[in-house]
This record gives structure tokens, sequence and C-alpha cells, in this order.
């Protein structure tokens, strides 16, 4: 709010600074340009689909190191279980499907 002048709520003027603030007019245009929509959305999608793909291969791996160094801490039960996974999952890296 200007300093000069006090608005009261619900005058025109302050709605209208409201509406200024929260960009309708923008997502108002960005309606009538449905291409330009569909362009934005096609790049937002993109980007969470690698950020996801990037994300769960450092997770996965991350879980992989840390099963192969209880593999080889040789733990009575545990690292049997944790071996065979490991072997299952290097296994399936060897593996080429195309």
């Amino acid at each position: 709010m200007r300093p000069e002048k006090k608005r009261r709520f619900g005058t025109p003027h302050w709605i209208a600074d409201k509406m200024e603030l929260s960009r309708v007019a923008e997502y108002a245009m960005l309606l009538n340009r449905p291409w330009r929509l569909i362009w934005l959305n096609l790049l937002a999608g993109t980007s969470r689909g690698v950020g996801i793909a990037v994300g769960f291969t450092f997770f996965a791996a991350t879980i992989i190191y840390v099963l192969q160094v209880l593999g080889k801490l040789n733990l009575p039960i545990i690292g049997d279980y944790i071996a065979d996974i490991v072997r299952i999952v290097q296994h399936q890296l060897e593996l080429s499907t195309y």
C-alpha cells in the first residue's frame, strides 16, 4: 500500500492491486495462447521427468553401494541375503536388452 493514501479493504483500487499482484492478467493471456500453454506444460513435464530419473538413479546407486558394503561384512544371515540381491542386480546390469 502506498503511504500517501490508505486504502480500505474491498475498494475497487485495492482489489485491482491484489489482482495485479496475483498475475491474473498473465494467466488470462496464457489461456488465450494455447500453443504457449502446451509448450510450457511440455517443458515442465520433461523437466520433472528428468529430475525424477536422475534422483532415482542416485538413490538406487546409493542403496546398491550400501548393500555391497554390508555384503562384504560377512554378516551371518543378512550377508547371504544381501549378496544374492547384489548378484541379481549386477547380473541385470550386465544384460544388454538392445
